[in-house]
């Protein structure tokens, strides 16, 4: 974890103010306990986009496009209606399996936590979702191993855009609309 933070600290610098969350109120709303990175990758960064293309979502993001509450909320009945005409990704077959976004593109691909069954939440991986079809990856990765991997390059994904990462690499915290 501090390792994929301090490659996110050498791509970008971070805002000068952190970002404070009530994360035991957070995590009573959704239900569920967040990792540990994430946390603190809001923490230090908030509600972020890189490289006008992969947006980091936040609970309560003073742009509330990008709030990870409402989006949890509304992916999840998204995504059981689409389970009904579409087959789920292998790795949600295991029972009690689901996913939890917590980033979205800006053509609309979605970046999930794989939440398992016994896993504890500095354990899941990172699932993507192409836009508009039923093409799914999996990578091995917490969400800021994902994020520092993908913008050094040292991690592809088939779905996201051929464009991203940019060089040089581009940050903004998101901020009211």
């Amino acid at each position: 974890m501090a390792n994929a933070l301090t490659r996110l600290l050498e791509i970008a610098a971070p805002p000068s103010a952190p970002r404070k969350k009530d994360w035991s109120e957070v995590e009573r709303r959704l239900g569920i306990e967040l990792p540990a990175d994430y946390k603190e990758l809001i923490h230090v960064y908030g509600g972020c986009n890189w490289d006008d293309y992969l947006y980091v979502l936040e609970p309560g993001c003073p742009n509330g496009h990008y709030d990870l509450i409402k989006w949890a909320e509304h992916q999840y009945e998204d995504l059981e209606d689409l389970w009904e005409f579409e087959k789920k990704p292998a790795e949600l077959e295991v029972e009690g399996s689901r996913v939890i976004p917590w980033a979205t593109t800006d053509n609309g691909e979605c970046l999930y936590w794989l939440v398992r069954p016994g896993l504890e939440p500095d354990q899941w991986t990172v699932m993507v979702n192409e836009a508009r079809g039923g093409r799914w990856e999996h990578f091995s990765a917490s969400c800021t191993q994902f994020l520092a991997s993908s913008l050094d390059g040292e991690l592809q994904s088939h779905i996201l855009s051929s464009l991203f990462p940019r060089a040089p690499h581009g940050f903004r915290r998101l901020g009211a609309v």
